[in-house]
Formats: C-alpha cells, structure tokens, sequence
C-alpha cells in the first residue's frame, strides 16, 4: 500500500506564504487562516508543499488505507484559493446557495478572491464542517 505524501510538518507558514506571488492571493489567505485559527482555535501547519492545515484527524478507508488529515485547510494555489471543507458540501446545500461565485470539488471549495463570497457565510461553513469532524472523528 502506497504511503500518504501529504503531512504535516514543521515548515515555516509565514516563509511559504511570502513565496506566494499573487499579492491578493497571499492576502485572501492570511484572512482565511485567521477565520480558521479562530474557529478551530488550532495553529496553523504545513502540510505537503501547499496546503496550511489547522488540527488534525485520523481517517480509516474499508480497503484499510489510512492517514491523518487537517480538519479544515486553505491553499494558495495559482488558480484560486482552495478550502478543504472534509466532509464536502451535500450536507451544507443551505449555506452553498448563499455562498457566492464559487466551484466544488469533493471537499475543495474554490474562490477566485475573497470578494466573491460571503464572509459570513463561509465562517458558517468552515464552523459547522469543523464541527462534524470533531464529532465524527473525536
């Protein structure tokens, strides 16, 4: 069985995000690590080349694969800025229809800027996602 490529580790957040090029890119992150830092009250930590995590589960799939994982995360990547929002969106079609110009993958949420979405909103989905794993994975 293959090993997971994507832990958390001991990099510098600060020094990866100042490697960011796009300026509001960089800037929408920082926001949304404090909106996550507040609701998880975790700190932030790198996981793999990209993704700022904040806490952390244990998962176990039927074939036995297993691994951690951030609770919640966010990611500057060139084409948007993605959230990992982990239980994905079906259970949350309220807050997603009130969310603003967004894309979805299964449990990545993708923002071209912070001004296309509401602020509210998306702490209300950051919270209540964050609250479903908790409850899930203890």
């Amino acid at each position: 069985m293959a090993d997971v490529k994507t832990r958390a580790h001991d990099g510098d957040v600060e020094a990866f995000l100042d490697s960011v090029e796009n300026e509001r890119r960089r800037d929408d992150c920082r926001a949304v690590m404090a909106m996550m830092r507040e609701v998880t009250g975790e700190e932030p930590r790198l996981w793999g080349s990209g993704i700022i995590g904040f806490g952390s589960y244990h998962y176990v799939y039927e074939s036995g694969r297993e691994g951690d994982w951030p609770l919640t995360g966010v990611s500057p990547r060139k084409q948007s800025l993605t959230l990992y929002i982990m239980p994905g969106f079906d259970r949350y079609e309220s807050l997603m229809a009130r969310l603003g110009k967004h894309r979805t993958g299964k449990s990545c949420l993708y923002v071209k800027t912070l001004d296309d979405v509401d602020g509210t909103v998306l702490r209300e989905l950051v919270t209540a996602s964050v609250e479903y794993m908790r409850e899930r994975y203890g």
